[in-house]
């Protein structure tokens, strides 16, 4: 395998946004001259249902799968699909988890309960990043913002600063909400340096 190749596991519950997330993140790193390879597996329903998508880059990348224990960094938009994704992370690998409960349809349905202390249980394995980022958008004055509190998470987390976010972000946003999102998107990285002080 190719040790230069990075690889970022976004999983959540459809109509969070992670697609968004996928589309600005992949915008960038094209943009950066980065090989990326992008895969997505849509669960039950596009709301309620687990989404994950997985986006790997670097020089060349042979494929966009990844087998467990070799994800770099899992950004989690829900507390559920952080427990239920960590396989695929590194040991001592980043997560970056919004700690916020969406019941999703295993949970509601009763065939799956919450973890309790995930957090605790989580850090004694990976690097967490954990805050609350649905009630940070709330605050911001948009709750669908979230998923771009969390990808200034990442970006912030994994050290990919460097790259041209703001491009991306104009590339994927409609000009209508660009503001609110650049908003959000420096939320989420001040947010991880506060996390990771």
């Amino acid at each position: 395998m190719n040790n230069d190749v990075r690889t970022i596991v976004l999983a959540g519950v459809g109509g969070q946004g992670t697609i968004l997330v996928s589309r600005v993140l992949t915008t960038a790193l094209i943009d950066a001259g980065y090989d990326v390879k992008m895969s997505e597996i849509h669960g039950m329903a596009q709301r309620g249902g687990s989404v994950s998508t997985t986006v790997r880059y670097g020089k060349k990348v042979e494929s966009p799968l990844v087998g467990k224990g070799a994800a770099d960094i899992l950004v989690a938009f829900e507390q559920m699909e952080a427990v239920r994704t960590t396989p695929v992370l590194k040991k001592d690998g980043i997560i970056v988890v919004n700690d916020y409960k969406i019941m999703p349809l295993p949970v509601a349905s009763g065939a799956a309960t919450y973890p309790d202390n995930y957090i605790e249980e989580l850090s004694k394995a990976f690097h967490v990043i954990a805050f609350n980022a649905g009630q940070a958008a709330i605050e911001l004055g948009n709750a669908r913002v979230m998923n771009i509190i969390l990808l200034g998470a990442m970006v912030e987390a994994f050290d990919m600063g460097n790259l041209d976010w703001d491009s991306a972000l104009v590339k994927q946003v409609p000009t209508k909400f660009l503001d609110i999102n650049r908003k959000a998107f420096e939320l989420g990285r001040s947010m991880a340096r506060k996390e990771n002080a």
